[in-house]
């Protein structure tokens, strides 16, 4: 088997609907399988997968094991010589698997290869490729900085009309292709992470082991991105992973500071924001105002949002923001 797919399902059929036959239309003169993992779907998405998609391989699992722990279940039932992880809300509008397997192939030091992701609306999805996260980078996550100097926050190849492949740091996790013997070599998805980070985690472990992660421009497909679940809880997930993955990789004193760091920026955003709403704007702020909130009191008492996170229990999504 040239290739096996792999998706990790969670309330996501309307998603998959769409996503598999844009596979099958896309991709040509190779063997490949594709597995769904339905974790634990309250909605009973695993009869309706076994119901329209009778040539999957469907595993279901008897809870909901996170997007690392069921990706990994998913790989151990596989057999492609490569796998690519990816997400139900992604739709190929392009040869994705053929540019990005071919490409792979050429290049004897490839780790994660990953493509170009669009919005919705059919704009660059500018999280397709990321940084290792720093303090630096995360006190000036703008999107206006971002695409005002893409070269500088490492997003540049996605706005570049070169056909080559881009060495990037970190490869989204709704579209990875990866060798299996790479994959196996440094570990698998860490199950450290419930959810988010986990990317992250592995392009940093492909490599600190001296392969290198590559982003394939000419292989382009929409992601949907994040649509199931609450923001809020999004927010807090993502930041309690990222917190996770700096006291693993870059040591307890630099977390501490990291959280310092974002926690003043919290604060001063939110009295921006206090600023804005004395002019009778606080509708338009409401969002931001919980965006805020909601991550101040994560970075000050992570177990103070443990309500809105149910670990491996009921409302959780794997899709990807």
């Amino acid at each position: 088997m040239d290739v096996s797919i792999i998706f990790v399902n969670w309330n996501s059929v309307d998603y998959l609907r769409e996503c598999v036959p844009s596979i099958r239309k896309y991709t040509e003169g190779l063997s490949y399988e594709i597995i769904v993992v339905d974790n634990a779907s309250p909605a009973g998405d695993a009869e309706v997968i076994e119901r329209e998609f009778s040539d999957i391989i469907l595993i279901k699992s008897q809870e909901n094991l996170g997007f690392a722990g069921a990706n990994n279940l998913g790989f151990k039932r596989s057999t492609g010589k490569y796998t690519l992880f990816l997400n139900p809300d992604t739709k190929f509008i392009s040869p994705v698997i053929n540019i990005m397997l071919k490409r792979s192939q050429s290049l004897a030091d490839a780790g994660v290869v990953g493509c170009k992701l669009l919005n919705r609306d059919l704009s660059v999805q500018t999280s397709s490729i990321m940084q290792f996260p720093t303090i630096f980078n995360e006190l000036f996550q703008l999107e206006y900085l971002r695409l005002r100097w893409p070269g500088f926050w490492g997003i540049g190849p996605l706005f570049s009309s070169s056909t080559e492949p881009a060495k990037a740091e970190v490869i989204s996790g709704a579209c990875m292709l990866i060798r299996r013997e790479v994959f196996e070599k440094v570990g698998m998805f860490s199950e450290d992470y419930f959810m988010y980070a986990e990317d992250m985690d592995l392009c940093y472990k492909i490599e600190k082991a001296g392969w290198t992660n590559y982003y394939v421009g000419e292989a382009v497909a929409i992601h949907y991105a994040g649509t199931s679940s609450p923001r809020a809880w999004q927010l807090v997930v993502k930041l309690k992973s990222m917190l996770r993955f700096c006291e693993k990789f870059y040591g307890r004193f630099y977390t501490w500071l990291f959280r310092i760091a974002l926690a003043c920026n919290a604060v001063a955003r939110l009295t921006v924001i206090w600023g804005l709403s004395l002019f009778g704007k606080k509708e338009s702020l409401q969002s931001s105002t919980v965006k805020w909130t909601t991550m101040l009191k994560t970075l000050i008492n992570p177990s103070s949002c443990d309500e809105m996170v149910p670990i491996r229990k009921a409302v959780a999504s794997q899709a990807r923001v």
